[in-house]
């Protein structure tokens, strides 16, 4: 058997030849595929863009009070109208930073339809004593951002007052006696109505949620990939069969033995045919010996035959 090395096999000019351009296929379809990320994630960005940044729509057209935020209406801007709760109302969200300095957002009510209210984030505040935190009062029409409830769970604060962590509509609903919008909307800009003075700090209303637009091209991507990874499999497997075929031990078993065969029979000829040369030239030098007695003896009677019918 030939001990020959895989690696050998591989370094052939025809294994060299088709390993590179496997790798020419394979670098092609990964590109392939970084490109077909790049254009979800363009649609992605773009998608989500176009939510921020659209013209801003009545908040009651994207949903009503009775239901519950859909994801369709987050970062969406909107315009509101209204009139503002008692001050008692509101509510104060600890934590939160604006630049360089930790203080509060506060969360007002705005009664909208006369059916209910929507919580409003004025703005951000160093302390809850500071005087832009007083709660307006009168109609309003504002613009802003919905943004949905956060997480954490704050119950454990409004049983101790009106600071809360966390900006959750189901903990607000249980401080006030009427019901409230699923959502929150962060205040941009008064439109209409009574500015106090001072006010809160605008707060930045928080990154939109991302739309996954073009997941097809997310598939193409992880199909290009797998070509790749294919090909490269494919030049493996193939160097691999070739290298077991060239160098099989049953092709040189088959060989030996074709050569023993060659050899048993060329004896057995020889043997057999001198035996049997050497048997049937015995018999027949036997055979004539046998014969010349009887051949004489038979004359002879011939003979005496012959003579006793003279006589007679």
């Amino acid at each position: 058997m030939d001990g020959r090395p895989l690696w050998r096999t591989v370094l052939t000019p025809r294994w060299s030849g088709l390993l590179l351009l496997a790798l020419a296929i394979a670098a092609v379809m990964s590109v392939l595929g970084v490109w077909q990320l790049d254009v979800y994630r363009s649609k992605t960005d773009a998608a989500t863009a176009k939510r921020a940044e659209g013209a801003p729509v009545a908040l009651q057209s994207l949903f009503s009070i009775d239901e519950g935020l859909p994801s369709k209406a987050v970062g969406r801007r909107v315009t509101v109208s209204g009139t503002w709760a008692a001050g008692a109302d509101q509510v104060f969200i600890a934590d939160r930073r604006q630049g360089d300095r930790d203080g509060f957002w506060v969360a007002t009510p705005l009664m909208v339809d006369g059916s209910g209210a929507v919580m409003v984030v004025r703005g951000w505040v160093a302390s809850v004593n500071d005087p832009a935190a007083a709660a307006p009062t009168g109609p309003v029409k504002l613009t802003g951002t919905v943004t949905a409830s956060e997480a954490e769970d704050s119950s454990g604060d409004a049983a101790k007052g009106r600071v809360l962590s966390s900006l959750r509509i189901p903990t607000i609903v249980h401080l006030v006696d009427y019901r409230l919008y699923d959502a929150f909307v962060i205040q941009a800009s008064v439109e209409s109505g009574a500015v106090p003075s001072p006010a809160p700090a605008v707060v930045p209303p928080p990154p939109p949620p991302t739309d996954h637009a073009g997941l097809r091209n997310v598939a193409y991507a992880f199909q290009w990939w797998i070509f790749a990874a294919f090909t490269l499999w494919m030049w493996w497997r193939m160097v691999v069969d070739a290298h077991r075929t060239e160098h099989s031990p049953t092709d040189t078993e088959g060989e030996s033995g074709g050569e023993g065969a060659r050899a048993g029979g060329v004896d057995g000829t020889d043997v057999s045919s001198t035996d049997g040369d050497q048997d049937a030239g015995a018999g027949g030098t036997d055979g004539r010996s046998g014969g010349e007695p009887g051949g004489e003896g038979d004359r002879a009677g011939g003979a005496v035959e012959s003579s006793g019918t003279v006589s007679a």
